[in-house]
């Protein structure tokens, strides 16, 4: 088993090799020079070693062309030619032309597995930085993820966070007590930043299934490491998603990995192309992040490669911690390219036989000074390289051949289809439907309530307007006379005993005929 990897062959005759311990990749590096001079190549190279060693590889493909790795170099013609003679003056053993096992992935899910992040692991700090919010904004953003996490709402997905902004702004003077002021205009600001990004595409990345570490950190039936290219033809084109996408990548290594000290070789190799993105624009704070995260995360067994233009591009604080430097040409034509030039020459390790300054001025395509790290962590001289060419193809790979790479991707169909649980959305959309629910019963029981005292007082109105209008009595019927004596007189005594005879006889008449016996 080999314990480094070959980049090229160094010094005057290019015949040195020059390697990387794998024992000290962890110790992160750098990859620069201006466009056109060989970084990519470099970085494809690097990362198809560190995969024959069984170090599984992130990297990011900008321009389509690393998509190549994934097929094994075919070399015809003067192509063939160039890299023989590369393979003589560098005195490696013939090539043997192989791919690298390869996932491809993609944010948007087109060219690759969909990448997915939740809100929640996102962060409020990073989110602002993503929807490029100023402090007061960051501030409000922050209170919504508290306010989600007492009252148990997940921030999943984009739709997620949108009702949940809504809602607070609907109960802003509630919660200042405990969380503090809630601008309206405030809320405002983010909502339309949002839209802004939905714009770009950014909701894809946000939902679940969200992304497990473990599948970056794979290794074939050979024991290769996997080689993870993340599609960024398109995520070039908006900075801010790409950039902060990869530094919430970082920061969930460096928050779910276990410390490993220094290991004989990195559990994940990370290249961060087009770097300085990284840090333009971005606030003190964040970059103070940056730099924790850089230097800590190398005792978790992760080497962080930068690939970019220019060093400069790089605070000091994160290029002091990176420990291998390969450095492809830099033009000097103004002023401040020259002062660019002269300090990073000034960065390596002074080699008394080589002029550094001129030289990074006078290499070559696929040339670079190289300086890595010796096995006590020190650096080593930098030396004039010749890169060695890659065993895998230089060039894009075609529709064809991605996707049957795809089909027998290890994690095939694990991500492809969204999961669209139950979370802050559907829940807050719940409260406000049965909130609308009983509103809407709470009135019609008000105008129930009305219509029957509506009625009641009608119908009292109309029993006094009855009282009112009623006929009066216009005689009153007279008394009769009282008798002085109770005797009866033969009249009435006459009377009295025709009616109790006729009263006898029409109580029998009726009873008979209730009962079914009339007489007859």
């Amino acid at each position: 088993m080999t314990d480094s990897i070959f980049l090229g062959g160094g010094g005057p005759d290019h015949k040195t090799p020059q390697n990387m311990l794998l024992a000290r990749a962890n110790r992160h590096g750098l990859v620069a020079g201006a466009t056109g001079t060989g970084k990519t190549v470099t970085l494809q190279v690097m990362a198809e070693q560190f995969s024959a060693a069984g170090v599984p590889v992130f990297c990011a493909d900008v321009k389509g062309d690393l998509s190549g790795i994934c097929m094994p170099a075919t070399p015809t013609g003067k192509g063939l030619e160039k890299i023989n003679e590369r393979v003589a003056q560098i005195g490696m053993e013939p090539i043997t032309y192989q791919a690298a096992p390869c996932v491809f992935w993609d944010i948007y899910g087109k060219r690759g597995h969909p990448i997915r992040a939740t809100v929640s692991e996102m962060g409020p700090q990073l989110l602002s930085r993503l929807l490029g919010c100023n402090d007061t904004q960051e501030g409000v953003i922050t209170i919504a993820f508290q306010y989600a996490d007492d009252n148990d709402l997940l921030l999943l997905d984009f739709k997620d966070l949108r009702s949940l902004l809504a809602h607070i702004s609907t109960i802003a003077p509630d919660i200042q007590r405990t969380y503090g002021n809630v601008a309206p205009a405030s809320i405002g600001a983010v909502q339309r930043q949002l839209l802004l990004l939905e714009r770009e595409g950014a909701p894809q990345f946000f939902g679940e299934p969200a992304l497990e570490l473990a599948d970056f950190m794979r290794v074939d039936a050979q024991g290769r490491g996997y080689v993870n290219v993340l599609d960024a033809t398109t995520l070039i084109n908006s900075p801010r998603l790409y950039s902060t996408f990869l530094l919430w990548l970082l920061a969930e290594l460096f928050e779910q990995l276990p410390e490993v000290g220094d290991p004989d070789k990195p559990k994940l190799v990370f290249f961060f192309d087009e770097a300085h993105l990284l840090f333009d624009g971005a606030p003190k704070a964040l970059v103070d992040k940056i730099e924790q995260v850089v230097r800590l995360i190398r005792s978790k067994g992760v080497g962080v490669y930068f690939v970019t233009q220019n060093p400069r591009d790089l605070p000091e604080n994160v290029l002091a911690q990176l420990g291998t430097r390969l450095q492809h040409a830099l033009r000097a034509y103004t002023p401040t390219e020259r002062k660019g030039v002269k300090a990073a020459a000034q960065s390596f390790r002074p080699n008394p036989g080589l002029d550094t300054e001129t030289a990074i001025t006078e290499l070559g395509t696929g040339e670079a000074l190289v300086s890595t790290l010796d096995v006590k962590g020190a650096p080593t001289v930098v030396e004039r390289t010749l890169i060695r060419p890659p065993a895998s193809r230089l060039g894009p790979a075609t529709d064809a051949e991605r996707a049957a790479v795809q089909a027998l991707s290890p994690v095939v169909q694990k991500y492809d289809t969204p999961i669209d649980r139950e979370s802050a959305y559907e829940i807050l959309t719940g409260r406000e439907a049965q909130a609308a629910r009983e509103k809407d019963a709470l009135k019609r029981a008000e105008a129930a309530e009305a219509e029957a005292a509506r009625a009641r007082k009608q119908a009292a109105k109309e029993a006094a307007a009855s009282r009112t209008t009623a006929p009066a009595r216009t005689t009153a019927a007279r008394a009769p006379a009282a008798r002085k004596s109770t005797r009866q007189t033969p009249v009435e005594a006459a009377g009295s005993t025709f009616m109790r005879t006729a009263t006898r006889e029409l109580t029998k008449f009726v009873f008979r005929g209730m009962f079914g016996n009339r007489k007859r």
